[in-house]
């Protein structure tokens, strides 16, 4: 069970007593618990223990971080339970998909427990010429210091583990504010590192109002800024951000290709998931599914049947599928957009209906691409379907978006995988499966207005640290 209430995370140690932020049962509506609220005089408390913490953690051997990291990955493993039913209840996140992202958050601080101890430089030939004779050099990584993070609603766990777990492995310390509507998760990680031994403010989880949270963006003694959110925050965020390093993970309207040649059960199997898994509010989830015209009756067929069986409702149920969206106000945006298609032409195939913030699984087709259900992200249980006449098409109408986050591909075409590879303006193509598809050691990020830079912890230690040269020259 939820406690009543949380306190924030300042310099290790719990604190605030004001509790007014209310985080309510996604599903039922009510107020779930009550959060201590961070203002801009604490904030600026935490940016400062996090910079006298500069050393004290850039100092840890790695062995020491890699301790820190196996603890919590013990105790997120213990407590596995706890973290999957806040997840239910603050996100309205199906059980199932709850669970399966605390196994993911198991996953990426075990991942950084062993790179911990593994970052590693290089030695250098420097005698390229007879001016550089007797000189050899050698680099390694050093951190780049204090570190803020800004995390999503849709991910409260896993997200905030793919800033905070490799900040600890590299030795960065950090200030993290999770999202106002789901911090209970990111909390629960502060306590578990509350237990270990990491130096008097190496980091600090502060929720907090926006416009109290400015400092996480423009204070200088922050050396990188980490947001992941909407594309619209995040450049502007990136504009005010002045000289620190800006790592961007923001939206996309994924696309999937199913050719001719695909298996369709398998397809038609993993589409479902892609594009209706936690109530499709995921960056990647399938929102446009291309499908050459040959198979195309038969996967449209195959689609709209196994969506009219997913099962809607109470998020606790282990039968549900599409639970709650965030809230109703985006409910109702994504009815709007659908009643724009069909107003445009568009057809609604499966669902459509919403009451209150629940949404059906939804699919449509003969939808004009401009619309928004096409054009924009939709981030929710919706999916469009059209047909392509060649591959070359089909690439150049995934490439003609805003976004490039990730595609998927189903074909089993060797030459259409490599051009695919060559061509799709994205920052991983995925074969035989869905855009969706993401394990916590790979590098992942987009193009276009879908963000800067790579996550996936080998990834992010790299914009985490700079390297620092030592050349030594011998006397001739």
């Amino acid at each position: 069970m939820l406690k009543d209430k949380y306190s924030y995370y300042l310099a290790n140690e719990p604190a605030g007593d004001n509790f007014d932020l209310e985080v309510t049962d996604k599903y039922s509506g009510e107020v779930a618990a009550r959060v201590a609220m961070a203002d801009a005089k604490v904030i600026e408390e935490a940016i400062a223990h996090s910079v006298e913490a500069t050393a004290p953690m850039a100092q840890m051997a790695p062995f020491e971080r890699q301790d820190i990291l196996n603890h919590c990955v013990d105790q997120f493993t213990k407590r596995f339970d706890e973290l999957s039913e806040a997840l239910c209840i603050e996100a309205g996140k199906p059980i199932n998909d709850s669970r399966g992202e605390v196994t993911r958050l198991i996953d990426t601080f075990r991942v950084a427990s062993e790179e911990s101890v593994r970052i590693d430089g290089e030695v250098l030939n420097l005698e390229i010429s007879a001016r550089a004779k007797g000189y050899r050099g050698m680099t390694r990584r050093v951190p780049v210091g204090p570190c803020s993070f800004i995390s999503p609603f849709n991910f409260p766990l896993n997200l905030v583990a793919h800033k905070v777990a490799p900040a600890i492995a590299c030795g960065c310390p950090f200030v993290l504010k999770p999202a106002s509507r789901t911090p209970i998760g990111a909390l629960i990680i502060g306590e578990v590192l509350a237990e270990t031994n990491l130096p008097k403010g190496a980091f600090s989880i502060l929720p907090a109002r926006r416009d109290g949270a400015d400092l996480f963006t423009t204070d200088p003694r922050l050396k990188l800024l980490s947001f992941t959110g909407s594309p619209q925050v995040g450049w502007d965020l990136k504009a005010k951000a002045g000289k620190k390093k800006v790592v961007l993970e923001l939206g996309g309207n994924a696309a999937c290709i199913v050719d001719e040649d695909a298996d369709i059960d398998d397809a038609v199997s993993r589409i479902i998931i892609g594009a209706f898994y936690q109530s499709g509010q995921s960056c990647i989830g399938v929102q446009r599914i291309l499908i050459h015209e040959s198979i195309y009756t038969e996967v449209k067929k195959r689609l709209v049947k196994a969506t009219a069986q997913l099962k809607m409702g109470d998020p606790r149920d282990e039968e549900t599928f599409i639970g709650p969206i965030i809230s109703e106000r985006e409910a109702q945006r994504l009815e709007t957009w659908i009643q724009e298609a069909e107003a445009a032409g568009g057809n609604v195939l499966v669902g459509g209906l919403r009451e209150g913030s629940m949404l059906e699984a939804t699919l449509l087709d003969g939808v004009p691409e401009d619309q928004k259900i096409c054009a924009l992200e939709a981030f929710g249980p919706v999916a469009v379907l059209s047909p392509f006449k060649s591959f070359d098409e089909a690439i150049a109408r995934v490439n003609d978006s805003e976004f490039g986050l990730q595609a998927g591909i189903f074909t089993r075409d060797i030459y259409k995988i490599q051009k695919a590879w060559d061509e799709l303006e994205v920052g991983g193509v995925i074969i035989g499966d869905i855009p969706s598809w993401r394990v916590d050691n790979m590098p992942y990020g987009g193009v276009k207005d879908s963000g800067l830079g790579r996550e996936g912890i080998r990834y992010a230690i790299e914009d985490m640290t700079e390297i620092r040269l030592l050349a030594i020259r011998t006397p001739q």
